[in-house]
């Protein structure tokens, strides 16, 4: 950093840009929507944007949304194809009552949970909340931001498209850095919809 930077934060009129980017992680909420299965409302990006509309309907505000991205099914890639993409957002319920409203949302849409990774009509996962680390075991295993967010090419290309500066609230490593770690197979599956 040059010395004119570090007199401009020394005197107020400044901001570190490692400051300026852990702003943006405190301050917002980012939701990944996926769905591989048709629905009663439609398609894949029906179900997406149905479950974008009861979002809105229980007063949480969407900020922004990336692009839809179709991507292979994971972990088994024989799965039909997911439709995704990942919103920011706005609201004051908690993490764990926003949960409630998620889990709500997806059995609206018609998601049964039978098997992990199974397809699905409506798959939404907190991304982040605020940049909070969050692990609660005695309630549906509610961990934010998801264990394994690092390795998920359909959570990071999305969310990298809406806010390029994101940072991971556990590992503080930035958003392209972790891109640039992926397989460039699965990185190369993703398709711009």
């Amino acid at each position: 950093m040059t010395k004119d930077k570090l007199k401009k934060i020394e005197i107020g009129i400044g901001k570190r840009q490692d400051i300026l980017e852990n702003q943006v992680n405190s301050k917002s909420i980012f939701l990944a929507l996926g769905s591989n299965l048709n629905s009663e409302f439609g398609s894949r990006l029906k179900n997406l944007e149905v479950a974008q509309l009861l979002i809105i309907s229980k007063n949480i505000d969407i900020i922004d949304r990336s692009s839809y991205y179709e991507t292979l099914s994971y972990p088994n890639k024989n799965d039909p194809k997911f439709v995704n993409c990942v919103i920011k957002i706005n609201t004051k319920l908690s993490p764990k009552n926003l949960l409630n409203v998620i889990l709500n949302i997806e059995k609206k849409i018609g998601r049964i949970r039978k098997k992990k990774n199974e397809p699905r009509v409506c798959d939404i996962d907190i991304i982040d909340y605020r940049g909070k680390l969050i692990r609660s075991s005695n309630y549906l295993n509610l961990t934010i931001p998801h264990k394994f967010l690092h390795h998920r090419h359909f959570v990071l290309i999305p969310l990298a498209e809406i806010c390029s500066n994101w940072i991971h609230p556990k590992f503080g490593t930035k958003i392209n850095f972790m891109l640039n770690k992926l397989n460039t197979a699965d990185l190369n599956s993703v398709k711009k919809i």
